[in-house]
């Protein structure tokens, strides 16, 4: 199979978004008390927390969706296209939520997003 890394990289990229969208959404009242103590000391945010994470869930659940179809195409007939829009997808998820991290001057935070970053970059470069 020549397509293992990219394959492996789409699933990790699933699992991830898959199981922070589920969080999210069966724990939104949950999510949304902490990210308003977390984004408090930001002028962008601070108001705007139920917004933000409507609209990370929506990411999150199409990036799911286009690296699970991507890994089938893969699997079924070799083709990129799902998989590639997923791992775009998953890089603008990714920096959506850096921006968030950096505005509250969450820097371990944002570090931790910029190690999942490396694999989405390299699953967009594979499937270009």
């Amino acid at each position: 199979m020549n397509n293992t890394a990219s394959l492996l990289v789409l699933l990790f990229l699933a699992i991830t978004f898959i199981q922070s969208a589920y969080d999210k959404v069966f724990a939104w009242q949950t999510n949304i008390d902490w990210l308003k103590g977390h984004f408090a000391n930001t002028s962008l945010l601070k108001n705007n927390v139920s917004l933000a994470l409507g609209i990370i869930v929506f990411l999150e659940l199409i990036t799911s969706i286009l690296t699970l179809v991507g890994c089938v195409e893969l699997l079924v007939n070799g083709g990129r296209v799902f998989g590639f829009y997923g791992a775009v997808f998953s890089c603008i998820t990714l920096i959506m939520l850096l921006l968030g991290q950096r505005l509250a001057k969450d820097y371990d935070g944002a570090r931790t997003i910029a190690i999942y970053f490396i694999p989405a970059v390299l699953a967009v470069f594979w499937l270009s």
